[in-house]
């Protein structure tokens, strides 16, 4: 995937905020999710990049508008060193998570009041040795339903390139 298809998948007017927030990519990769996201953040704003393999992390940049700290961290096991988070992403990350319910209190503790969700995941629950634990829309928006999350948005879709099932973008918020 592009840059320019990251930006479209992940595209919503609310990520566009008046005032700088903090961010955490939990999964980030290489940060292509995390180079999209900076996009919408007003100067000011920081992303934690974490991700478990620390050959992928996107370089530390101070000199942009927003800031990206990368941070190797297994997100799903350790503690999170993070401020109060105004959102989290999770581009393909999800799905690594069995126990979402527990994963999803964990990390409900570090938003603040207004902290939304940015998840980029396979529309099926069929898993497979690449994507073990897969979160439909459906699954997605009933687990945050059940969390307390009022707004659940499926943003965009673009099929997979592996043919499976579509990847999707969703906005969740509390509303």
């Amino acid at each position: 995937m592009q840059l320019t298809e990251a930006i479209e998948l992940i595209s919503h007017d609310q990520l566009v905020t008046s005032q700088a927030s903090v961010w955490a990519d939990l999964g980030c990769g290489h940060g292509l999710f995390t180079k999209a996201l900076t996009r919408f953040l007003q100067p000011g704003s920081h992303i934690y990049a974490v991700d478990i393999d620390e050959s992928t992390l996107p370089a530390a940049s101070e000199t942009g508008p927003v800031a990206i700290r990368p941070l190797r961290l297994d997100f799903a096991q350790d503690d999170w060193p993070f401020p109060p988070l105004d959102g989290l992403l999770m581009a393909n990350s999800l799905h690594y998570v069995s126990d979402k319910r527990t994963f999803l209190q964990k990390a409900i503790r570090h938003l603040t009041a207004s902290g939304r969700f940015l998840i980029v995941e396979y529309d099926t629950d069929q898993g497979n040795p690449w994507v073990p634990f897969p979160a439909s829309f459906r699954s997605l928006s009933q687990l945050f339903e059940e969390a307390g999350f009022a707004s659940i948005q499926k943003l965009h879709e673009r099929p997979s390139r592996y043919g499976k099932a579509n990847l999707y973008a969703a906005f969740i918020s509390r509303g």
